[in-house]
């Protein structure tokens, strides 16, 4: 078979919630080379085969990526996209990050069961039901909110609004990007604050994961590369790298750029929310790598490392 130079082969996980994140790739790309052909890979991954156990009993390394990526390593696709925060940060040798898009709003939302309109967070009464499969979410809720219940919840973003509005769960904590992606912003009813749920580790950016030796695909990519979001997700996966922790760790962060100065803040939780751990970082963007590994320096010295060796020997297969 013979492959046009001219084709870009593009993969995706199945999921409505990705396909809408690769259509739009698709979409931005057409606008900048109308001669090229596009055509979507789609292929489901461990993390969404598995919906009866919890993502972190299943493991952290490539849940959701793995089989993209073995087809590009076979030339099946040229790239695929991911949810940032999904793409582990340590690559498969012969892969590479190849861009990071705009980043959308990377905050949480609470989405209540209609029972509890008149509800916040912090209103909620004792012993309300709220349903996360983020062991961040988890740490971070339960720090704040020991009376509240918190519950496993898997599948689709549609899966888990069916569930609450079944009355399964009194609320469910979901990311503002997935929500506003899929114009389901009306279901947010509160977009939690940062200094109750840090963000995850990339959260609300797209990743284009491609061959490392494709120059071609790498060229195509740079024009969806957006600066800002760079360097503020190069510092979030520096942090997470140094911790060795994956998408399925309480580790959460915050960051900003102003005048070329990127400020981080990071925080490492227990799972039982009764001890967290935060620290900040500052300095110039081109910098990024080395602050989020100077972050982690400090909260392992404030005890992380012992939190999170905890943590890995209770949840790691």
């Amino acid at each position: 078979m013979v492959v046009s130079n001219r084709l870009i082969r593009i993969g995706s996980r199945k999921s409505q919630l990705a396909l809408v994140q690769t259509y739009w790739i698709e979409e931005q790309l057409r606008k900048y080379y109308p001669n090229y052909e596009f055509q979507i890979e789609t292929m489901s991954t461990q993390g969404d085969n598995i919906l009866d156990v919890a993502l972190a009993k299943i493991g952290d390394k490539g849940l959701f990526t793995k089989e993209l990526e073995i087809a590009m390593l076979q030339n099946r696709i040229d790239f695929a996209v991911h949810s940032l925060k999904d793409l582990p940060t340590n690559l498969p040798e012969g892969l590479i990050l190849g861009c990071i898009t705009e980043r959308e709003n990377p905050a949480d939302a609470l989405v209540i069961n209609e029972k509890y309109k008149a509800n916040n967070l912090s209103t909620l009464p004792e012993g309300s039901v709220i349903g996360t499969s983020s062991l961040r979410r988890l740490a971070q809720l339960r720090y704040h909110y020991p009376h509240l219940i918190f519950k496993d919840i898997r599948g689709n973003v549609n899966t888990r609004l069916a569930k609450l509005d079944a009355g399964d769960y009194d609320a469910i904590v979901l990311a503002v990007a997935g929500l506003k992606r899929l114009n389901m912003d009306s279901r947010i009813h509160q977009i939690i604050p940062e200094d109750i749920s840090l963000h995850a580790v990339g959260q609300g950016a797209l990743g284009i994961e491609c061959r490392a030796n494709d120059s071609k695909t790498l060229e195509l990519l740079n024009v969806l590369q957006h600066s800002e979001t760079h360097y503020r997700c190069i510092g979030e996966r520096s942090f997470l790298r140094a911790l060795e922790g994956g998408c399925q760790v309480p580790i959460g962060v915050s960051t900003k750029i102003e005048c070329n100065i990127l400020t981080l803040t990071g925080m490492v939780a227990s799972l039982d929310g009764k001890t967290m751990l935060k620290d900040t970082v500052s300095g110039h963007i081109e910098q990024a790598e080395n602050l989020g590994y100077q972050l982690s320096v400090s909260l392992r010295n404030a005890g992380a490392t012992e939190i999170l060796e905890k943590i890995f020997a209770e949840i790691r297969p």
